[in-house]
């Protein structure tokens, strides 16, 4: 068994606890029709969990069909690039798949099967998470339905693609931003109708008890395997750990490894968007308040009034108005330092990548890839930042190929 699932939340330093609560953070805010579905997950998640069965299957597949561990690489023209630390990528972006979302589908697929649910659901911002539920549910012989917000149909059609290769029924959101927290909504939706048969797979650290927990748990994979490939390949731990905060699963995945390690310095990239103003950004941590969204109380963009509050991000997985509660203790106890990146910085650290590595990086990736491309010209050449590099770029090409147009 991994150590992460036998003991949910070991190494975070916080649970939850029994109520799903990170400090004050997370719990259950949900209509009565969900509750006896929430209890069915959490449930079937503990008896997963002592469940030998259930870890080598998952163990299996993380193996044979996703490809893992994933990679340690050394960015070395980077590093020479930025002349300070060595910039170290720990890399999703080569599972099957093309990111870290993946290792929650699985897993979360697994348990539908265990809880005997007929039918899949799922939301999806930048296309990953759909194309990573679309995958789990075509290898399982599952019915998927992914919700997505219309604009992100628009700026990620490759994955839209993909998942209807796959099976899956991508169902447009023409509401609201028509963007991630609108296709969350309409899967919500969903699901209060058709409990019974389905489950629904949320990909990230967000919502309702217990879902940050599993989420967090299943993505803790990310961040087992790079401490230990830092210890056996470094000799050490990294000074720095950073990732992309939007809902927050893959620096959840990534962090819980090292956040019993007082002396690794852990940085949160935030989404900057154009400016601070609100509106331009959505950077939940930096400029948000505490509130409820989507079933937890966590730090949300919101006005005067508790409205959620509109964002904006040229990445469409982190173009989201609030963050996962696990994040928010982290922040509000200092363990994690939270950064905001903007659009442009972004955009540059996507070509310095591309250009010295080889690597075309995600757009949501590139916000950690700057904060780290920052933090190393201002660190000595013997220090260690390690990035988890989430997932591939080549669904944002065209996007990346459009926004240069239209500033020309």
């Amino acid at each position: 068994m991994t150590e992460s699932m036998t003991h949910p939340g070991g190494q975070t330093g916080q649970v939850p606890d029994a109520l799903g609560r990170f400090g004050p953070f997370g719990g259950r805010y949900v209509p009565e029709t969900l509750v006896a579905a929430l209890d069915q997950l959490q449930a079937e998640y503990r008896s997963a969990v002592e469940d030998p069965l259930f870890h080598a299957t998952l163990d299996e597949l993380l193996r044979d069909f996703v490809g893992r561990p994933s990679p340690l690489y050394h960015a070395k023209r980077l590093s020479e690039h930025c002349g300070g630390a060595q910039i170290w990528l720990k890399r999703e972006d080569v599972n099957h798949t093309g990111a870290h979302k993946i290792n929650n589908t699985l897993g979360q697929a697994l348990l539908t099967l265990r809880m005997g649910k007929q039918r899949v659901i799922a939301e999806t911002g930048a296309g990953q998470h759909g194309v990573a539920t679309a995958t789990a549910c075509a290898h399982f012989g599952l019915p998927c339905v992914v919700y997505m917000g219309e604009e992100d149909v628009r700026r990620q059609a490759p994955n839209v693609f993909n998942m209807k290769l796959m099976g899956a029924e991508v169902r447009p959101v023409t509401t609201g931003s028509r963007t991630l927290r609108d296709a969350i909504n309409e899967a919500m939706r969903d699901w209060m109708s058709s409990v019974e048969t389905t489950h629904y797979i949320l990909g990230s650290v967000v919502g309702p008890h217990p879902f940050p927990m599993i989420v967090r748990d299943f993505q803790a994979v990310i961040g087992r395997e790079a401490r230990q490939q830092c210890l056996a390949r470094l000799g050490r731990l990294p000074n720095s750990v950073v990732a992309c905060v939007g809902g927050g699963s893959n620096a959840a995945g990534m962090f819980s490894a090292f956040i019993a390690d007082g002396q690794v310095e852990l940085v949160g990239v935030e989404a900057g968007g154009r400016s601070a103003k609100p509106g331009d950004h959505s950077a939940s941590l930096t400029f948000g308040s505490p509130g409820v969204l989507h079933g937890s109380f966590s730090y949300v963009m919101q006005d005067e009034d508790g409205q959620t509050g509109q964002v904006h991000s040229l990445s469409a997985g982190l173009d989201y108005p609030g963050v996962g509660p696990e994040h928010s203790f982290w922040k509000d106890t200092g363990r994690v330092q939270y950064l905001p990146c903007g659009d442009e910085a972004a955009l540059e650290a996507f070509d310095l990548v591309a250009r010295n590595e080889g690597i075309l990086s995600a757009l949501e990736t590139a916000h950690a890839l700057a904060q780290a491309i920052q933090l190393a010209a201002s660190r000595p050449k013997d220090q260690i930042i390690l990035v988890c590099l989430s997932g591939r770029g080549d669904k944002d090409a065209a996007e990346i190929a459009r926004l240069r147009q239209t500033a020309m």
